[in-house]
């Protein structure tokens, strides 16, 4: 499996095809159904589902319950509406496209209505765009589509046609588990979980770290799966209680690799049991529902995120982006089988199809990317195909970016200008200055701006725009030229913290040291004193950025910060009059 992942995985990133499809098509070769290499696919996934877990524990440590409360309309609204519309329509398709029951229909339109939060909540971190708008209202689909997993097993089992279990719990039952669960996990995080890890924390112990941070995400996952609810909520759950504690940054870096794994298992297993030879019998059967899923939760997601105030391609990107069916399809088809609702050939056939409506998102993204770029462009702005190699490349020409590149010019160095503000290229131009259109985080347009032959890449864009994922990326595929970059404030700093970078700044760092000098010169004090305050603050501040790299808390070394209470004493103002202006 390993290998399959490292080979295929390659191959498919190379490609540009992205490295959930290499996943699902290593698992596909090497499972029953073409190489006989690996077997139990069912187990396989039943273990890699922790990566799920995983996954959402680690995005509920980049949220906080402040954002959840101003998600809560797209969440309850949004997720909510989705869920019904998608269900009720893919349902009246089963029902009279394929001839199955009502009940049948039901049980099937519904668990395809879910989307796969394992493939697009790494794709939106990767791409740094979880937090823009199309992908906070994906994340709170997703989220909600996670909780609608409690009342969808509710309804297959009061659909069902197998004697009932005298020891299951009732739906009621279950919607008090829920609250329950959730209320204890709230509670269980603030008085036991954040002084536990205070209590690790001290005593410097990184492996007792590790192991702590696991036994978190997989009990509160255990507690969810002991009372039949869905254990990536619970995850989620714990994860949001710790997004506001100091160590959150080393809980995410721990996670991290354990979340890669599993979920690259995950997409193995996957891949393992799609059945071919189903898609061989019937492969118009296959393809046909497959794009009528997709056709069907892409337009009514579309006219979703319109109503919902998105942009016309920010809806249709989340469209496309939500269109798949996804692997808790999977959980819900296994139960409408055991409630005799559906045969066990139509588990198969269905599973097929959304293994093949997943496959198809990395392009549909590639669809969508294009379409963007030409109608941004308008058929004027050229991208960097034909800009000659250059010892820079500088990405972001707005305020910053034109002060940075136009110092490099001084000195008749060679600069490539990228953008992807259209407007700003077109005002560029008429001072004579040549701007390529693209977006300067994505390797391929790099390699085409002759990043293999750059010393230096300087990024000058928007926050949103520079992520750890991205930067790391670009440090892995042109080592030999030095990363700096304009970091928003120091929170996104510390985001950026273990990049190989050659220089990273503030933005309005250098500019309110400035003003502060000013400030202190205005009020009558002297050149000299205020040299002095200026040099010692740097001093301290640069202490705490360090404290608060290793820590991971924000409060570190706030000793360090001057008060009314703490200005600045004899020997340091001595030891600053030392340092050279």
């Amino acid at each position: 499996m390993l290998g399959a992942a490292v080979v295929m995985v390659t191959l498919f990133r190379r490609l540009g095809l992205g490295a959930t499809l290499g996943y699902i098509v290593g698992g596909a070769i090497i499972g029953p159904f073409v190489l006989g290499l690996v077997g139990n696919a069912e187990n396989i996934m039943s273990i890699s589902e922790f990566g799920i877990a995983l996954l959402l524990f680690i995005v509920g440590l980049e949220l906080n319950p402040s954002r959840l409360w101003r998600l809560r309309r797209d969440i309850f609204g949004l997720g909510i509406t989705q869920v019904v519309t998608c269900g009720i329509a893919l349902s009246a398709l089963v029902h009279y496209a394929l001839g199955f029951t009502i009940e049948a229909s039901i049980a099937i339109g519904f668990s395809l209505s879910l989307s796969s939060t394992a493939q697009v909540l790494p794709m939106l971190r990767s791409t740094g765009e979880l937090h823009k708008p199309h992908g906070e209202r994906a994340f709170s689909v997703l989220l909600l589509q996670d909780i609608s997993i409690v009342p969808l097993l509710t309804l297959v089992a009061a659909l069902s046609r197998a004697p009932a279990d005298p020891n299951a719990p009732g739906g009621l039952t279950l919607a008090l588990y829920t609250v329950a669960a959730i209320v204890g996990l709230i509670l269980a995080g603030r008085f036991l979980i954040n002084p536990f890890f205070r209590i690790i924390g001290r005593l410097g112990e990184r492996e007792l770290f590790v192991v702590a941070a696991l036994f978190t995400v997989v009990g509160a996952a255990a507690l969810m799966s002991m009372l039949g609810l869905s254990t990536a909520l619970g995850a989620f759950i714990a994860g949001v209680m710790l997004a506001e504690s100091p160590y959150r940054h080393e809980l995410e870096s721990d996670v991290e690799p354990f979340r890669s794994i599993l979920l690259g298992f995950f997409f193995l297993s996957v891949g393992m049991m799609l059945d071919l030879g189903v898609i061989a019998s019937r492969p118009m059967t296959v393809l046909l529902v497959a794009l009528g899923i997709i056709v069907v939760k892409g337009i009514i997601i579309t006219g979703l995120g319109r109503a919902f105030g998105l942009k016309p391609f920010g809806a249709l990107r989340l469209g496309l982006l939500l269109s798949q069916a996804g692997e808790f399809g999977f959980v819900l088809l296994a139960a409408a089988m055991g409630a005799q609702l559906v045969a066990n050939e139509a588990v198969s056939l269905f599973g097929a199809v959304i293994t093949l409506t997943m496959a198809s998102t990395p392009f549909l993204m590639m669809l969508i990317d294009r379409l963007e770029a030409r109608q941004e462009s308008k058929g004027e702005r050229e991208g960097p195909e034909k800009a000659p190699d250059r010892k820079v490349i500088v990405v972001g020409y707005g305020r910053f970016g034109q002060t940075v590149s136009q110092m490099l010019m001084a000195k008749k160095i060679g600069v490539t200008l990228i953008d992807k503000d259209a407007d700003m290229i077109d005002r560029a131009g008429e001072f004579g200055f040549k701007v390529y259109y693209g977006n300067g985080t994505h390797l391929d347009l790099l390699r085409t701006a002759g990043a293999e032959q750059a010393r230096a890449i300087l990024y000058c864009c928007d926050k949103q725009d520079i992520t750890k994922e991205a930067l790391e990326s670009v440090a892995e595929a042109f080592p030999q030229a030095a990363l700096m970059v304009r970091s928003f404030d120091r929170l996104h700093s510390l985001e950026l913290d273990g990049v190989d970078l050659a220089f990273c700044i503030r933005e309005l760092f250098e500019s309110a040291v400035l003003m502060g000098k000013a400030a202190l010169t205005e009020l009558g004090f002297s050149e000299d004193e205020a040299r002095k305050v200026e040099a010692a603050y740097r001093q301290r501040d640069s202490e705490r950025l360090e404290r608060q790299s290793e820590t991971g808390d924000m409060h570190a070394a706030k000793d360090r910060m001057f008060t009314e209470n703490d200005s600045m004493s004899e020997d340091e103002a001595s030891e600053a009059a030392e340092k050279p202006a």
